[in-house]
């Protein structure tokens, strides 16, 4: 049986950044409209912090079931590992995916029924990222999902549930957390790339190749600061957030390095940290912004 401690880590919480970073920066471009609404932005960070624990638990099911994760870089995972039971890790995935629903129902039915259908989409993909007989993980169509729902949905969707209306601000903010939320992707798929090659995974670094992987990850970073610039255009109190490209650059500067296998483990943490305070900060700077 796994303890406490194994659980903790399976639900891999250096990647809750991807949770918390665009309800931040949605919540700040409600704010920015006058549109803040505390419990709503409250209940968005439960369903985003759900589904992402859920995706990971059930990406841990998935590739343990498979036998993909016999030989990992990276954390340890449950059903991999033998640490707990298949059937186990898969419920606590599906507990999981019930209270992104449960939270979910209630931002739908005090804002509008339609969201009920995005919701469904998000949980859907996040079990066949890797589940089902034709998991779309395997190929290389992660980052598309990545990108869409810790992107643009969760963060213009934050936006939305608060403020009833979807504003530039928060499409650029969702360009670029979801562009950040890609990169940690990259990084972890870059890390395990000669393993997922030989487990038959063929994620987008697998065929990208290794060159290809770490000029894309380069380019997801230039993407989320290109968004900001522009919002700082609109916003130039968003243009603080600039700070933030010093840990980034220092993050590219290591994958276009010789970093391979493990020596890459501490670059998905930065990324995660780059994305947790581009969110945090820019939500800040879109919320303390004068009123346009």
């Amino acid at each position: 049986m796994a303890t406490a401690a194994q659980w903790l880590e399976g639900a891999r919480p250096r990647t809750l950044p991807a949770a918390i970073a665009p309800v931040a920066a949605g919540t700040g471009a409600a704010a920015a409209v006058d549109g803040f609404v505390l419990w709503k932005a409250l209940v968005a960070l439960l369903v985003a912090l759900a589904l992402q624990v859920g995706v990971n638990y059930a990406n841990d099911y998935s590739d343990g079931v498979r036998g993909t994760d016999t030989d990992r870089l990276g954390p340890m995972r449950l059903v991999g590992s033998g640490a707990a039971a298949p059937t186990s890790v898969r419920n606590a995935a599906l507990l999981c995916f019930a209270v992104a629903a449960a939270a979910g129902f209630v931002l739908a039915a005090t804002t509008s029924w339609w969201l009920l259908l995005v919701g469904v989409a998000a949980i859907v993909a996040a079990w066949f990222y890797t589940g089902g007989r034709r998991p779309y993980g395997y190929r290389g169509l992660g980052e598309v999902s990545v990108f869409v729902f810790f992107g643009l949905v969760a963060t213009v969707g934050t936006t939305y549930v608060q403020a009833e209306q979807v504003t530039i601000e928060s499409a650029l903010a969702a360009v670029g957390c979801g562009a950040l939320a890609c990169a940690i992707l990259v990084a972890n798929n870059l890390r395990d790339l000669e393993s997922d090659r030989t487990a038959g995974k063929h994620t987008l670094a697998v065929r990208m190749g290794d060159r290809g992987s770490r000029m894309f990850y380069v380019a997801l970073l230039a993407v989320a600061f290109v968004a900001l610039v522009v919002i700082g255009v609109r916003q130039p109190p968003a243009l603080a957030v600039l700070v933030t490209a010093l840990p980034a650059y220092r993050c590219a500067r290591l994958v276009l390095g010789v970093a391979r296998g493990r020596d890459l483990v501490p670059v998905l943490k930065m990324t995660g940290s780059v994305l947790l305070l581009y969110g945090v900060l820019l939500g800040a700077a879109l919320a303390l912004a004068p009123a346009g």
